[in-house]
């Protein structure tokens, strides 16, 4: 249980000269976890002192971020089963305050629509032209081609809101989606872009990588073949792996959106985020 006058008490102590005195009391406070965020949030608007305000938001952002850490390993050790709550767990780095409720109900949204128009003997083709015509047509998705690098195109939230991501958001939701609706359509960790398979559960195909064909989620979910995968992998001068044509897990998505956010942080210059990213992106490389 939270001892509510022995925060009131620490969180007045933040500002003491004494950098020893303010470091023990930080160290205190954040042994209570978000339980003192709201307490610190309060001291903060009732305070016209700056050091104390600065004390405060940087003793909540690393409250947060360490809940962020410790979400993430339990997610990656438990199994990283669900791919929506990886990406809900990234969003919070940068959004704490959003309601993962939010983010959940406009994915079902989108999904209900879709299944309100699904017919029952659709072929593949049919499933996913219907999912096109929702994501794109309807609810006017697309990839956000003149800021491609802005770093909020990684935040599932924000690429929800303003219907504009990256490769990897856009086909974060178009995945996330089709298999609500078990329609088997998984991510494929193309180097240089990122696409989606739709796989072959059936096995009337004898595709080796089990892939009927791919979609490219950031450009209102074009439709090609392996032969495509092909041209540009020789483009890139890259020699094919196996890796390249089929579904990926859900940690290397993780990882892929991390290391997005790397770069996107590093050319704006925002060294502590970047440093910050790179801890999180080593949570995902430990052995599991």
């Amino acid at each position: 249980m939270i001892n509510h006058k022995e925060v009131e008490s620490l969180i007045k102590l933040l500002d003491d000269p004494d950098l020893e005195i303010a470091q023990h009391v930080e160290e205190r406070l954040l042994s209570y976890g978000n339980e003192v965020v709201e307490y610190l949030e309060s001291a903060w608007e009732q305070s016209f002192d700056a050091v104390l305000q600065e004390r405060i938001e940087n003793l909540v952002h690393k409250i947060q971020y360490t809940d962020v850490k410790k979400e993430l390993e339990l997610w990656y050790h438990g199994g990283a089963f669900d791919l929506l709550q990886g990406v809900i767990i990234i969003n919070k780095y940068q959004y704490p305050d959003m309601d993962p409720q939010k983010i959940t109900n406009q994915i079902e949204d989108i999904k209900r629509e879709i299944w309100l128009q699904m017919m029952y003997d659709m072929s593949a083709i049919e499933k996913v032209k219907l999912m096109n015509h929702v994501l794109y047509n309807i609810y006017g998705f697309s990839g956000n081609t003149t800021n491609h690098q802005d770093p909020q195109n990684s935040y599932i939230s924000q690429v929800l809101e303003s219907k504009k991501g990256n490769q990897i958001s856009l086909a974060v939701i178009y995945s996330v989606i089709a298999q609500k609706l078990d329609i088997p359509v998984y991510g494929v960790n193309l180097p240089q872009h990122f696409i989606l398979g739709y796989v072959d559960e059936t096995q009337e195909y004898s595709q080796e990588d089990g892939v009927l064909f791919y979609i490219n989620a950031f450009n209102k979910g074009f439709i090609f073949g392996k032969r495509d995968v092909d041209s540009f992998l020789k483009q890139l001068q890259l020699k094919p792996e196996k890796s390249f044509y089929e579904p990926c897990r859900n940690e290397d998505i993780i990882r892929r959106i991390l290391r997005n956010l790397i770069a996107a942080y590093t050319k704006l210059g925002y060294d502590k985020k970047v440093k910050e990213i790179e801890e999180l992106l080593s949570v995902v490389e430990t052995e599991k």
